[in-house]
């Protein structure tokens, strides 16, 4: 199993890759988008998630519309 988080390999064969580093998945997580991609070793296979901002910031605006 491998996965990464855009170009950036996190894990490798089931385990930390040796070349990942915080500073480095950290950056990639403060993107507008974030990719992330597992590979199980199984095949072919592709999804698209699509999420939505949790935050308090929105759970505020959206209480806002309460009736």
């Amino acid at each position: 199993m491998s996965i990464r988080f855009g170009d950036v390999l996190v894990a490798e064969n089931g385990w930390k890759a040796e070349s990942y580093t915080e500073e480095a998945g950290a950056a990639h997580m403060k993107g507008q988008e974030i990719d992330l991609s597992v590979d199980l070793g199984l095949g072919d296979g592709e999804a698209t998630v699509w999420t939505c901002d949790l935050t308090h910031g929105y759970i505020t605006i959206n209480a806002d519309y309460r009736s």
